[in-house]
């Protein structure tokens, strides 16, 4: 009886209980607060999907891959450029329209009216009088090629930099950086059409054959190789995170030493622009000396003798060999440099790189004058140039201090 009491209590206090459950959830007081909370859940959650578009560890992970892309391209620009300049390419199209040469030639009408053009100017009237249609066929893909190239290189810099711009992921200094290189990209093509009008001109007091100014050809390469190098360090930063080392003053040493390293690489690879744009590689055949003498006859041959720096080959294919052994020394002093100190791994194996295409850069370079400059080994040499500008960017980015 007791037991039965006991239910029947229990049954009535959870029926009243959840009686009392259900109206207060009908309280106009409850779903109001639910609903206040329901809405300040969606906001938090909507500002963290925001936050996640801003710059942070990811995006900049994408943006230093884009870059590292992008200047992947401009080295394809590069080499394209030197394989141009040494088949006598370059001056096959004799005007410059942004959109209307993407479509080259298609019949054979338009073919001849190209053709026509081309013989008006002075590289056919001096040195390819005898040039058949195919022959100027091939030199005309040849340039149309390196044209269309670099018009793939500014869409591949100028239509993501619209993107990652309206998705966020650039800070303020990125934004800066990006648009630097967005008009270094449109100066360059600039240039380019720059250089090749130097090559079209008449010039009746001279007695070379025509070619372009060495002084535009070196601006036109100078600027493509100071674009790689600001793609490349900035993908690499981006990519790559600082190693915490401890400031000491054989460290400062080393950085300051692989920065003059770095800056006289570059300045041998500018060099050779001079090279190229005299066919300096084309006196002086031997190696090390210059014929019989170390230090050749004519050496200074022009007047003033400023001239002979930059116009006169003799002095060009002089001033490239020390440059060339200058940089081998550097690098070597680097690397022995380095092996007294305790370094990240990734370090050590960028100084290592850079010393073993430091050599194999100079075998290149004396096969290519021994061997009077033959077309592969040539561009071989002028890519392994910006192969070893690039170990010489990386040791830097290794080496670089935290950010603050």
């Amino acid at each position: 009886m007791l037991l039965s009491s006991v239910r029947t209590a229990i049954f009535c206090s959870c029926k009243s209980a959840g009686k009392g459950l259900q109206h207060s959830s009908r309280s106009p007081q409850l779903r109001h607060w639910l609903v206040k909370r329901g809405q300040s859940s969606i906001t938090a959650e909507a500002g963290a999907s925001s936050a996640a578009t801003v710059p942070n560890a990811a995006t900049n992970r994408i943006l230093g891959r884009w870059l590292l892309g992008c200047s992947g391209l401009v080295v394809g620009a590069v080499v394209l450029g030197g394989v141009t300049r040494l088949t006598e390419s370059g001056l096959s199209m004799v005007d410059w329209h942004l959109v209307r040469e993407m479509r080259p030639p298609q019949s054979q009408v338009e073919w001849e009216a190209e053709f026509s053009k081309y013989q008006q100017f002075p590289e056919f009237k001096v040195m390819n009088h005898d040039m058949t249609l195919p022959e100027f066929k091939f030199i005309f893909y040849m340039e149309w090629g390196h044209r269309m190239w670099g018009r793939l290189v500014g869409l591949a810099y100028i239509l993501p930099t619209a993107y990652f711009w309206r998705k966020g992921y650039f800070s303020r200094s990125m934004k800066g950086k990006v648009l630097g290189l967005c008009g270094f990209v449109f100066f360059q093509g600039l240039l380019g059409w720059y250089m090749v009008k130097s090559g079209l001109e008449e010039k009746p007091e001279s007695h070379d054959i025509p070619r372009v100014s060495q002084y535009r050809l070196s601006a036109h390469l100078g600027s493509a190789l100071l674009l790689y190098c600001a793609s490349l360090w900035t993908g690499l930063t981006l990519l790559l995170p600082a190693h915490k080392l401890v400031e000491t003053n054989r460290l400062m040493q080393l950085r300051r030493f692989a920065k003059g390293t770095g800056g006289l690489v570059f300045l041998t690879a500018l060099s050779g622009a001079f090279v190229a744009g005299l066919d300096a590689g084309l006196v002086y055949n031997s190696f090390p000396k210059m014929g019989d003498r170390w230090i050749p006859d004519d050496l200074l041959a022009f007047s003033p003798t400023l001239k002979n720096v930059f116009e006169n080959p003799t002095t060009v294919q002089f001033d490239h060999r020390i440059l060339a052994i200058s940089s081998l020394t550097a690098i070597t002093g680097l690397y022995l440099f380095s092996r007294r100190m305790m370094l990240p791994r990734r370090a050590k194996m960028a100084i290592s790189l850079l010393t073993a295409m430091a050599y194999g850069q100079v075998a290149l370079g004396i096969s290519t004058l021994l061997l009077y400059v033959p077309t592969p080994l040539a561009a071989t040499h002028q890519s392994g140039s910006v192969a070893l500008l690039s170990l010489a960017i990386w040791v830097l980015a290794e080496l670089r201090k935290m950010p603050k």
